[in-house]
C-alpha cells in the first residue's frame, strides 16, 4: 500500500504570527502559507530552489504599507520579506526563505495614459506586453525589450533595471522611469523623481528616513564622485544595483530612482511607476544575415555597427537548431532558407532598422544589402541574407529569438543548458576576443553550450549544459563563475549585464571595490535590520550578516537527485521544467495555459503543477515509494479489493487529515488538458501527461468522484445510449435532473445526442463502414480516390450532422468515402487518469486502424483533440501508431482537385477559430485550412483567440463552471458577439462550437461545412 504523505516543512511560528496579525489589521489581499503555494514560488528561472514561509498577495498600496509597518515593529524585526513580480529572474532575485510579496496577481492595473505628454502610470504588477498592448492604439510603446516580455512585470523590470534588444538606442528601464511610488520599511509612501536643487534642499530638511537618505546620498555622491567616475565602466550596461553613477542625472538633478532601480526589492516595495513612452516607429526592417561560424558572426557584428542599425542581435547554431525543432520555426522558416551549395548556418546576425521615413529606411537597407552582396563568401563575412519588412513579419523573428532563451533548456539528456554566467557585458569592441576566451573556459571543462546576445551592447548570454543532479558536476558552478568573473574584469566588463545580481551579488565587492561599503551604508539606511531580500546587492554593516554564496544556496538539482532515475524518466515532462515561466503569458488571446489566465493562481500554471509534482515525487521517494512500481501495482490491483482502503482514506480526508497529495490533486483538477503547454512551453512541459500519471496513483488511495467514471466511460456507453437518444436528451434538459446531477455527480449539464443518427445518415448515402472485407471489394479506381473518416465519440454522437457534412464534402470533391467503425479512442480515459483502461482502448483501436491503414487508404479525423491523440498519447503505449491526419492536413494535399471545383464558387471572407491543441501541437495545419479556402477562392484569416474554456468535458463539470466562463469571456465572447464577424466565423473544435452554443446561444459551423455550402451553391 502506498503510504500517505503527511510530513512537510511547516511555516515557522513567527511567520504565522505575522500573517495572523496582518489579517487582524485589515489586510485586504491574500495570505497563503499552504505548502502548494510555497512550493510554486520556491523557484524562478535560476538554478536555485528556496522554500518560502508563505506568500502574500497585496491588493493595494495600503496593503504594502501594512506589511511594511508591521515588519518594522520590534517583535517582527526577524521577518524577511521579498518582493516578486513575474518570477522570471535567472539569479534567484525573488527567492526567499521568508515571505514572498507577490504584486503581480492584484496590483496589475494601468492607471493612466497621457498621450499628449507621452507618459503612463501603472501599478508594479503590470506585464510589459500588457502595457504595450494598451499603448499600441495610441501609437506608443514602452521601450526596454525583454525576451520574457509576455510575463515580466514593470516592477520586476525596475528592480533589475532590465533591458535587452535595442538598448543601445532605447537604454535601460531606469532611462524611462519618470517617478516611482515606493513603500519603505517605516511605512512611508514616497513619490521619487528628478529634483531640482531647491526641491532637494527642502526635502533634506525633513526628519525621518526620507530626509536622511536624501542628505546622505547627496553627500556620498559629492565626496565619492571621482571614485565613482573611475570605478563605473562606461558601458551601455552600467553597474546597476544602487547606481551611484546616476544619483545625479545629465542635467545635475538629484534622482533617488537611480538607487531604487536595480535594487531588487532590497530597499523597499515599488507600488506604482510613471514611465515615459515612445512613439512606435512607422517603418521597420530586419536583415537576417547567415554565417558559417559563430566567431565570424561575432567579429562581423562590430563592422555592421558602422552601418547605423537600431540594434544587432546574434544567435549561434545550437540555439538556431533548437528553434528549428519548435513550433515557432513554422513562422520564420522562409527567412532562413537552406540553399544548395551553401555552408551550414553556424551563426546569424539580426540587424534591425527603424524609421518614420520609409525612403530613409529603404536607403539604409539597400546600402547594407549592397555591402553584403559585395562581401558575400569572403573570409570572415556572411554567405547569405534575407530581409523582413514590417512589424508583423519582424515580430515573428523576434518571437523566435525571444523563445530561444527558453529553448536552450530543452536540450536532450540530463545535461541541460542553465543560467549562471549568462548575462555578462564587455565593451562591444572587446566582445569577439572575450567570447573566444569564454568559449575556451567552457571547452576546457568539456561542456556544451548555447550562445546568443546583444552584440551592439556587448552583452552575451551563455548557458553551459550541466546536470545539476550529479554531485560530481555541481562544483562547476563555482569554478566556471570564478573564471568568468575574472575574465570579465580582464576585458573591463561586468558579470551582470542586464538580468540583475541576485545570488551572484557575492561578486559585488570585487567589482565595486572601495565603493562596496557605500552600498552597505545605503542598504542600512533603508533596511537597518536586513529584512528586505537579504543577501543580495549589499548587506547592511551588521556583524555576522553576509551576502549569499552561489554554492551555498539550495539548488533544484540537489532536491531532484533525491528522485530515482526511473521515476524522473517517467515524469520527465514535469522534472525538466526549468522555471522560465512562459506559461505565465498574460495575453488572453494566446492559448497558453487557460487555467492560469482564468484563476491567476500560480499553482494552476504548468510551472506550478510541475513544481508541485516534482515535490510529490521527492516526498514519495524519500518514503521509499517507487512510483513506477506503484503505477504497475495499480494496473494489476483489484478494484473491489482496494475499495476498503480507499473508503478509509477518503473518510480520513473528510475529517481533515493532511496529505500533500490533496494539494497536488487540487492543482491537477484545474487543468483543462488542452495541451497548450506541450506546444508552447520551450521545455515541452506536458501537464496532461503527468497529471494522468498522478491521478492514476492518487485514486488508488482515494475514492474517485462519480463524474470521472461517467466521463471516462463516455465512449463506451454512448453507442448504446445513442440508440435511444430521446430519454437521455430529455433528462439532460430537465431542470430537476440537472440539479440532481450537479449535486450528486458534479456535472452541470451534457450536450444532447444527435436526433438523427450517423448510422442512418450513412445508410441513406450508401456509405459503408471501412472493414478489410469492404476494402477488398473496391475497384482500383475507387481505391485510388478512397479516404477513410475516423470517428470520434463527440462528433459521431453529439454532432452527427458534421460528420455527414464532411462525407458530403468529400464526395462533392470526387472522393470515395468510407467511415471507420466506431471504437473508443481513449482520450477521456487518459484525461482522468484511467491509465490501464486507456492502454487497453488505445491498443485495440490502434490495431483496428493499422489494419485499415495497411490497405494504403488515408485516414482522416474530424475533431482536432481526438485526432491528435493518435500522435501524442498513443505513442506512450503503442509501438507503431496509426497515421491519422487532421482533415485539413490531408485536404491540403488535394489542391488540384479542390481548384477544379472552384468554378462558379462565390468568393467570401471567413475567420478561423482554431482549437487550442491544434493551434499549439499542429500549427502548420492552420495555414493548411487557409490554403484550402484559397484554392476554393475564399479568404480565411486566423482569429487571435485563447482557449474557449470547454476543453472536452471540463466546462461541463460543476467545479469548473465559473472558471470555464471566465476563460471564455477573456477572448472568445467579444469575437463571437462582434457584429462584424456575423456569418464569417468557423471553428474546428467540437468543444469550441459546443461552448459558443452554450454560452452565447450561437451556432458556429466547422470549416468543412462552409466549404460544402459553397460547393452546393455553385452547382
Amino acid at each position: 500500500m502506498i503510504p500517505r504523505i503527511s510530513v512537510v516543512e511547516t511555516t515557522a511560528q513567527r511567520y504565522l504570527d505575522f500573517i495572523n496579525t496582518l489579517k487582524a489589521k485589515g489586510f485586504q489581499g491574500e495570505l497563503n502559507n499552504d505548502y502548494a503555494n510555497r512550493i510554486a514560488l520556491s523557484t524562478d528561472n535560476s538554478i536555485y530552489q528556496v522554500l518560502p514561509q508563505g506568500v502574500i498577495y497585496p491588493r493595494s498600496t495600503d496593503d504594502l504599507v501594512l506589511i511594511a509597518q508591521l515588519a518594522a515593529q520590534p517583535s517582527f524585526k526577524s521577518v524577511v520579506l521579498t518582493p516578486r513580480g513575474g518570477g522570471t529572474g535567472t539569479n534567484g532575485q525573488s527567492l526567499t526563505d521568508g515571505l514572498v510579496v507577490d504584486v503581480s496577481k492584484h496590483m496589475n492595473k494601468i492607471l493612466e495614459i497621457n498621450v499628449q505628454e507621452r507618459w503612463v502610470r501603472v501599478q508594479s504588477g503590470v506585464v510589459k506586453d500588457q502595457l504595450n498592448a494598451a499603448l499600441k492604439p495610441y501609437g506608443l510603446f514602452f521601450a526596454p525589450e525583454l525576451s520574457t516580455s509576455n510575463r515580466a512585470t514593470v516592477g520586476g523590470m525596475i528592480n533589475t533595471d532590465a533591458s535587452g534588444q535595442g538598448s543601445c538606442m532605447y537604454g535601460k528601464t531606469r532611462d524611462h522611469v519618470l517617478s516611482l511610488t515606493s513603500v519603505f520599511l517605516d511605512g512611508t509612501v514616497w513619490d521619487s523623481f528628478a529634483l531640482e536643487e531647491d526641491e532637494l534642499e527642502e526635502i533634506k530638511q525633513q526628519a525621518g528616513l526620507i530626509g536622511q537618505v536624501h542628505r546622505d546620498l547627496d553627500q556620498l555622491y559629492t565626496e565619492k564622485k571621482s571614485v565613482i567616475d573611475a570605478k563605473f565602466p562606461p558601458l551601455n550596461r552600467c553597474l546597476t544595483g544602487y547606481d551611484l553613477a546616476h544619483i545625479r542625472d545629465e542635467s545635475g538633478r538629484f534622482n533617488l530612482n537611480s538607487i531604487l532601480c536595480g535594487g531588487e526589492g532590497s530597499l523597499g516595495f515599488i507600488a506604482e511607476a510613471k514611465l515615459n513612452v515612445l512613439t512606435i516607429p512607422k517603418y521597420s526592417a530586419l536583415i537576417n544575415i547567415q554565417y558559417d561560424s559563430f566567431e565570424t558572426s561575432m567579429r562581423d557584428a562590430k563592422a555592421l555597427m558602422d552601418w547605423g542599425p537600431t540594434s544587432i542581435e546574434t544567435v549561434d547554431s545550437k540555439v538556431l537548431n533548437l528553434a528549428m525543432g519548435d513550433i515557432v520555426w513554422d513562422t520564420v522558416r522562409s527567412y532562413f532558407p537552406v540553399n544548395k551549395g551553401d555552408p551550414e548556418i553556424q551563426g546569424i546576425n539580426l540587424v534591425e532598422y527603424t524609421s518614420d521615413d520609409e525612403e530613409e529606411l529603404r536607403a539604409k537597407v539597400d546600402r547594407l544589402t549592397a555591402h553584403l552582396d559585395d562581401v558575400s563568401g569572403q573570409p570572415g563575412k556572411s554567405f547569405g541574407y534575407t530581409v523582413a519588412l514590417g512589424a508583423g513579419e519582424i515580430n515573428k523573428i523576434w518571437g523566435m529569438r525571444k523563445k530561444s532563451v527558453g529553448l536552450l533548456g530543452n536540450a536532450k539528456g540530463e545535461r541541460r543548458p542553465i543560467p549562471f554566467v549568462e548575462d555578462t557585458a564587455v565593451p562591444p569592441e572587446n566582445l569577439a576576443d572575450y567570447i573566444m576566451e569564454f568559449r575556451a573556459v567552457l571547452d576546457n571543462h568539456g561542456l556544451a553550450y548555447g550562445m546568443f546576445g546583444h552584440v551592439d551592447a556587448g552583452v552575451l548570454h551563455v548557458r553551459p549544459a550541466i546536470d545539476m543532479k550529479d554531485e560530481a558536476q555541481e562544483h562547476l558552478i563555482r569554478e566556471i563563475t570564478d573564471q568568468v568573473a575574472a575574465l570579465t574584469q580582464k576585458y573591463n566588463g561586468l558579470l551582470w549585464g542586464e538580468h540583475g545580481k541576485g545570488v551572484r551579488s557575492e561578486y559585488a565587492p570585487a567589482f565595486f571595490g572601495e565603493l562596496y561599503p557605500e552600498l552597505q551604508r545605503i542598504k542600512g539606511w533603508f533596511d537597518p535590520n536586513n529584512q528586505l531580500n537579504p543577501g543580495k546587492i549589499a548587506t547592511p554593516l551588521l556583524a555576522g550578516v553576509e551576502l549569499l554564496k552561489i554554492d551555498e544556496v539550495q539548488t533544484r538539482g540537489q532536491l531532484d537527485r533525491q528522485i530515482p532515475d526511473d521515476t524522473r524518466a517517467a515524469y520527465g515532462s514535469a522534472v525538466y521544467c526549468n522555471g522560465n515561466g512562459a506559461c505565465y503569458n498574460y495575453d488572453p488571446k494566446d492559448a497558453m495555459c487557460p487555467s492560469w489566465k482564468g484563476t491567476r493562481q500560480r499553482i494552476h500554471s504548468p510551472k506550478g503543477r510541475a513544481s508541485l509534482t516534482r515535490e510529490w515525487l521527492r516526498l514519495m521517494s524519500n518514503q521509499g515509494v517507487s512510483l513506477v512500481d506503484a503505477s504497475e501495482q495499480v494496473k494489476q490491483s483489484s478494484f473491489i479489493k482496494s475499495l476498503p482502503v480507499r473508503i478509509k482514506n477518503s473518510l480520513n480526508k473528510k475529517t481533515g487529515e493532511y496529505d500533500y497529495s490533496h494539494e497536488v490533486h487540487e492543482a491537477m483538477k484545474g487543468c483543462l488538458s488542452c495541451k497548450s503547454c506541450v506546444g508552447q512551453c520551450p521545455i515541452k512541459v506536458n501537464v496532461p501527461d503527468f497529471k494522468a500519471r498522478f491521478l492514476e496513483v492518487y485514486y488508488s488511495r482515494y475514492l474517485r468522484p462519480v463524474k470521472d467514471y461517467m466521463v471516462g466511460g463516455l465512449e463506451m456507453m454512448i453507442p448504446t445510449i445513442a440508440k435511444f437518444p430521446a430519454p437521455y436528451n430529455w433528462a439532460m434538459e430537465n431542470k430537476v435532473v440537472k440539479r440532481v446531477l450537479r449535486q450528486t455527480v458534479g456535472m452541470v449539464d451534457s450536450p444532447s445526442i444527435s436526433a438523427r443518427s450517423l448510422v442512418k445518415g450513412l445508410q441513406e448515402r450508401a456509405v459503408e463502414l471501412a472493414t478489410p472485407q469492404v476494402i477488398a471489394t473496391l475497384s482500383p479506381a475507387q481505391k485510388d480516390k478512397a479516404v477513410i473518416i475516423v470517428q470520434d465519440a463527440f462528433t459521431s454522437y453529439f454532432e452527427a450532422s458534421l460528420v455527414l457534412d464532411i462525407v458530403d464534402l468529400l464526395r462533392e470533391l470526387g472522393f470515395f468515402v468510407l467511415v471507420a467503425p466506431f471504437m473508443p479512442n481513449g482520450k477521456p480515459l487518459h484525461v482522468h487518469g484511467f491509465m490501464k483502461a486507456f492502454e487497453k482502448a488505445a491498443i485495440k483501436n490502434a490495431d483496428m486502424l493499422k489494419a485499415l491503414e495497411s490497405h494504403g487508404i488515408p485516414l482522416v479525423g474530424v475533431d482536432p483533440s481526438m485526432t491528435l491523440t493518435y500522435r501524442q498519447e498513443y505513442v506512450q503505449v503503442v509501438e507503431v501508431t496509426p497515421q491519422v491526419n487532421l482533415i485539413q492536413e490531408w485536404l491540403a494535399t488535394q489542391s488540384e482537385r479542390i481548384k477544379e471545383r472552384a468554378v462558379n464558387v462565390r468568393s467570401g471572407e471567413y475567420k478561423l477559430l482554431s482549437h487550442c491543441t491544434e493551434k499549439t501541437s499542429a500549427a502548420p495545419s492552420l495555414r493548411q485550412w487557409q490554403s484550402i479556402f484559397t484554392d476554393l477562392g475564399q479568404t480565411l484569416s486566423v482569429q487571435p483567440v485563447g482557449c474557449c474554456g470547454m476543453s472536452g468535458t471540463y466546462g461541463h463539470e460543476a467545479d469548473n463552471l465559473a472558471t470555464s466562463q471566465t476563460i471564455y469571456n477573456l477572448s472568445w465572447s467579444d469575437v463571437v458577439n462582434d457584429p462584424d464577424n456575423k456569418g464569417k466565423l468557423v471553428a474546428t473544435g467540437y468543444s469550441c462550437r459546443s461552448q459558443v452554443k452554450r454560452m452565447d446561444k450561437q451556432v458556429i459551423p466547422h470549416p468543412a461545412q462552409v466549404l460544402l455550402d459553397l460547393l452546393r451553391a455553385a452547382r
